[in-house]
């Protein structure tokens, strides 16, 4: 699903083993996921696409969703950039769906009692990242499993009163012992080659659980309220030992040699070192309360919230760096080294280290309150919604001195649709969003916590129109906005592959702006496609040195997601993935500084295509007697990733040449082109 979400205008990442998105300049935490009005976390130490698995959404139980990238009102919670609102299905019959491929498998149950008193919906899934991993240039002995299982459980007391459950539990564990790589750059005048040996190996897990039970009562066709209580609990750790010996080195171009594409010359050697023992337990309750009232065209919404979160963290790791035999020290603190005249007697320092154990413990209380009214204004239609979300969190642990904070975020928008003769919708939304920080805004870079960090802020401007029309004779829609967003007590951050890094101090401000187009429409009979253009510009002002990109500035973004099926055999379908994105600034070194060093990585593209043929859905049913009689629906098909085997990359690789001291950004290539092969079918 959240691959779906990427092709959307403003939404974007540049690598695809990754569920993890950017919203409109924003990064991964500041977007909000629920799922039936509960929120969910995603894991808190992973660092790299691969480590990540399944996402907790299963597009198999949903049933609707709701995504704002921007402007969203004020029952949502309090982050800086999207909102991204599911909801999962009550059967209303016996279900059974069963999806297997190269990459995985799922299966999904859906069950309804005689009485229609109580249903469920059940999933359990299974990914397998080798696929996509192999294709990389690092040959590894890699050991992914990935499992989760999913319950949504509803029992109706009776018509007003109604008791649900989710329940849901995933096991990453994450096994990869590195071999070797060979990576090529440079250019055809220079070309030159990394060649890595590794030693040792990582082993990564992360456990994550959720339990909630939410209580419904419908007071009467006017007014709802519910209750709703979680419980979410994460053990991660992170084991690791890896050895990279690595020779920067010239390639034979000789077309004529025996020895073409390899390296002839060695122009650096070294080593590097990395170690991590880090480990991190969650324990997140919340209880809320909501309620609605509606009448004639008028709304009002309020709630309450209280979250506790209470974070147990010891986060130990180093990297040590060998060039051509010396250990390379970091730049802080200075240090006197009169080597040959002195014997120089230091301890050896690990190039990037962090150490530190961390308790910490957030007590929030939360509310909100909104009014939403549809009307007319002369003969044109209205829409408005005015509301004020609050809150206020006190931050205590061991080794620090405790802090509290108090917000409040007035929100609006406003909708009109004017009594013309073209269908044309015209909206404006103005918001507060303030974003108090979770724990890992709270830690800067060396692992230490900085209790004196305050919420992010940001005030959005949102302008959009949506306008239908009729092409070739087939209903399309254009959907556009302009935004821009004033953000202050900016928590600046660094980003390498999914990890993100903060400073842990409000010393910024920033702002973003762009515009999305979205055409969306069926340019054949029953299949939507849509294509999405977005610009965006986002820069940050640090300790005011001066307006720089954020790691963010995704400039520029266009995406196609279009579906087909051959009309003389109607039931054998296509669909093609087509995304373009500029590339964003990163892939320096992590202690580099940003105001010098403000490189891009390259531009990502990337293709993807599905061919399917389906014997049975609720179009093509089969008479007893027939083989496919049994199936509800039945398909089979293959898919090609990366079709036209771009070599996409997320992060550099930095290594030195011994002589001349210069330091190579040698690329870490993503996937290239994959064929997986999968089927679905559903009983």
């Amino acid at each position: 699903m959240e691959n779906i979400l990427k092709l959307l205008p403003g939404v974007s990442f540049n690598n695809e083993l990754s569920t993890q998105y950017n919203v409109r300049g924003g990064n991964f935490d500041e977007n909000l996921i629920y799922v039936n009005g509960i929120e969910v976390y995603r894991p808190f130490l992973v660092r790299s696409a691969q480590q990540e698995g399944l996402s907790f959404v299963n597009s198999d139980m949903i049933t609707g969703l709701e995504f704002s990238s921007g402007g969203f009102q004020a029952k949502y919670g309090d982050k800086l950039s999207s909102v991204l609102d599911i909801t999962y299905k009550n059967p209303v019959d016996f279900s059974l769906r069963v999806q297997g491929s190269l990459l995985g498998a799922s299966t999904t149950l859906e069950t309804i009692s005689k009485n229609k008193k109580f249903s469920s919906i059940n999933g359990v899934r299974y990914r397998d990242n080798s696929l996509f991993v192999n294709t990389q240039q690092t040959e590894t002995n890699f050991n992914p499993k990935f499992v989760d299982a999913q319950s949504y459980l509803t029992y109706r007391f009776s018509k007003k009163y109604h008791l649900s459950f989710l329940g849901t539990f995933s096991v990453n564990d994450y096994q990869n012992e590195p071999l070797t790589r060979q990576t090529n750059f440079g250019t055809i005048n220079n070309p030159r080659a990394l060649l890595v040996f590794y030693e040792g190996k990582e082993n990564s897990r992360y456990n994550n659980a959720l339990g909630a039970l939410k209580a419904d009562y419908i007071i009467n066709d006017n007014t709802k309220i519910d209750v709703t209580a979680s419980v979410y609990h994460a053990q991660e750790e992170e084991f690791s030992d890896i050895i990279a010996s690595y020779e920067l080195g010239e390639i034979d171009t000789n077309l004529g040699s025996e020895n073409l594409g390899e390296v002839t010359t060695s122009r650096g050697i070294g080593s590097q070192i990395n170690r991590a023992r880090n480990q991190l337990d969650a324990l997140i309750f919340n209880l809320s309360h909501r309620g609605k009232f509606n009448k004639e065209g008028k709304s009002l919404e309020w709630g309450i919230k209280y979250a506790h979160e209470d974070i147990r963290d010891q986060l130990r790791e180093s990297e040590f760096i060998d060039s051509a035999g010396f250990f390379v020290r970091p730049s802080e603190p200075g240090f006197v080294n009169n080597q040959p005249e002195e014997p120089f007697a230091g301890d050896i320092v690990a190039f990037e280290s962090a150490q530190a154990t961390n308790f910490v413990n957030t007590d929030r209380f939360s509310g909100f309150a909104q009014y939403s009214q549809q009307s007319k204004l002369g003969s044109h239609d209205i829409y408005f919604n005015l509301g004020m979300r609050a809150q206020h969190w006190i931050l205590s642990g061991e080794g620090f001195e405790n802090n509290a904070q108090t917000l409040f975020s007035p929100r609006g928008q406003f909708s009109i649709k004017p009594d013309w003769k073209k269908d044309i919708l015209f909206r404006f939304a103005i918001g507060s969003y303030q974003q108090p920080p979770f724990y890992r805004e709270l830690r800067d870079i060396t692992g230490t916590i900085n209790p004196n960090v305050e919420a992010q802020k940001s005030v959005h401007y949102v302008l959009g129109s949506e306008f239908s029309f009729n092409l070739w004779n087939r209903p399309f829609t254009l959907i556009s906005e302009a935004y821009y967003k004033d953000l202050t007590n900016v928590n600046t951050y660094t980003v390498e592959d999914v990890r993100v890094r903060y400073t842990a101090q409000n010393n910024a401000t920033a702002f973003v702006y762009g515009f999305d187009f979205r055409l969306t429409g069926t340019f054949v009979p029953g299949a939507e496609s849509w294509v999405s253009l977005g610009y965006l510009q986002t820069e940050e002002n640090i300790d005011n040195r001066g307006f720089i990109s954020r790691p963010t500035d995704q400039r520029l973004k266009f995406a196609v997601l279009f579906q087909d099926y051959v009309p003389t055999i109607p039931n054998l379908k296509l669909y093609l993935n087509l995304v373009y994105n500029t590339g964003v600034p990163g892939g320096s070194p992590n202690n580099a500084d940003p105001y010098e060093f403000q490189n891009r990585l390259r531009d990502y593209r990337r293709a993807d295509m599905g061919i399917s043929y389906i014997f049975a859905d609720s179009k093509n049913q089969y008479p007893k007697g027939h083989w496919l009689h049994k199936f509800k629906e039945f398909s089979f098909g293959f898919e090609i990733f990366n079709m036209f085997n771009n070599q996409n990359s997320i992060t550099n690789t930095w290594v030195r040449d011994v002589d001349s001291q210069r330091q190579f950004a040698v690329p870490n290539f993503l996937t290239s082109r994959i064929l997986n092969v999968k089927f679905g079918m559903r009983f």
